[in-house]
């Protein structure tokens, strides 16, 4: 599955960039530094663009700067989703500098209405600004990962500070994540809790004032493999106001996205094994029944053959039986279930007390019509029901009487 990031700058730098335009006042567009990577896993080309030229990708990933989003740890409110976010701007109010209103919030790994749990605070016009750039370009936004995130176990990594020598650290852990100059004893106070447990991981620009400052060697990890590491992060920041839109879609495209990585190749193959089961399972069950039909068929064949042997081509066996049958009949002498004889006998047994007999009588196609004027709705129902059984239908309307026998069509 391919993957394409984008590495966001500090947002001071994004804002003055922004600022900047030419002559007439006109906004320049802004461009992105992107890692696109084909198997998620390894960076396969890097570059600047701005958002028309992005490379293509299955999945887009925009990670945010360390110090671009401030966790806290609070007592979430109990409240509906639809006022979740309104809730935690209440909550949060007094432990925040900037208007509550003007930052955006999401919820951290593990986190939930009633308790307590990380949240994560950026600045809103700012992310919504970065996400309608890239969206109005056709790009749609599947992630917006944080950097560095509170985690289970500390662990410390030291860049250099945009236009500064001095390396910057960023601890994540239990507490929370802090990005500090090392200036000072705060940087080593955060450490030294749990010194033997961290671990520690420097750029290779910073690599060698971070040794010197830990007093021991550093792990590189570059900026690059850093951020496509955090492609990965159990946080998205895209929540509230800023959550993608389809959400069905887009969550059953991202379980799609899931199934191709390589965690899943023993369910992906266990899969198409069941499907591929199902089918010739299908398959069999339907040559199984079409042998049932053919012998059916065949049987019903040889059965119209050898009662009427003048037969010869069969090309309905129960229509052609059916119309053997009667001609017999006809030959015999013999009435049958639709004849005149067969439905007068059938009317004039059911017909009803009292009522005079019939007008006129007229026989056409296996259906009998008797004009009976001046029945009453108790003498048609009499009849009705005497015909009950006898295996011919009535039906009585304005005067006339129609009777068929049961399995005639009107």
């Amino acid at each position: 599955m391919s993957l394409l990031v984008l590495p966001l700058a500090r947002r001071t730098r994004l804002r003055a960039r922004r600022d900047a335009g030419d002559g007439d006042g006109a906004p320049v567009p802004p461009e992105f530094d992107f890692l696109l990577s084909a198997d998620a896993r390894t960076v396969t080309h890097s570059g600047r663009a701005v958002a028309a030229q992005l490379p293509r990708a299955e999945r887009l990933v925009v990670v945010t700067a360390d110090d671009d989003v401030a966790w806290h740890r609070i007592d979430i409110p109990k409240a509906p989703a639809a006022r979740l976010r309104a809730a935690l701007a209440g909550a949060m109010e007094d432990e925040l500098l900037d208007d509550a209103q003007a930052l955006h919030y999401a919820l951290g790994p593990g986190a939930g209405p009633g308790s307590a749990g990380w949240i994560a605070v950026t600045h809103r016009g700012w992310l919504a600004d970065t996400l309608a750039t890239l969206e109005a370009a056709g790009r749609e936004v599947d992630l917006v990962a944080p950097a560095s995130w509170p985690r289970a176990a500390t662990s410390a990594h030291l860049r250099l500070r945009d236009g500064d020598a001095q390396p910057m650290l960023v601890v994540e852990g239990p507490q929370g994540v802090a990005c500090i100059g090392l200036e000072g004893t705060l940087a080593r106070s955060l450490l030294a809790a749990d010194a033997h447990g961290v671990r520690c991981t420097a750029t290779a620009a910073a690599a060698a004032a971070a040794e010197r400052w830990l007093d021991a060697p550093v792990t590189v990890l570059g900026d690059a493999e850093r951020t496509l590491a955090a492609a990965a992060s159990p946080v998205n920041l895209r929540q509230f106001d800023l959550a993608a839109r389809h959400r069905g879609l887009r969550a059953l495209r991202e379980g799609w996205r899931r199934l191709q990585q390589p965690r899943w190749r023993a369910a992906r193959v266990g899969l198409a094994a069941l499907l591929a089961v199902q089918v010739a399972g299908l398959n069999a069950y339907a040559w199984q029944q079409q042998r049932t039909l053919d012998t059916r068929r065949q049987a019903m064949d040889e059965l119209l053959r050898s009662t009427f042997p003048g037969v010869r081509t069969v090309l309905d066996a129960p229509l052609q039986m059916q119309r053997e049958s009667e001609r017999v009949r006809a030959q015999a002498g013999r009435a049958g279930d639709g004849d005149l004889e067969t439905l007068l006998g059938a009317a004039a047994a059911a017909w009803p007390d009292g009522a005079q007999p019939a007008a006129s009588v007229r026989f056409d196609r296996g259906r009998l019509e008797l004009a009976a004027p001046g029945w009453s709705e108790a003498q048609a129902r009499q009849f009705r029901e005497r015909l009950l059984g006898s295996g011919v239908r009535g039906e009585t309307d304005a005067g006339r009487v129609s009777v068929a026998a049961a399995g005639a069509g009107a």
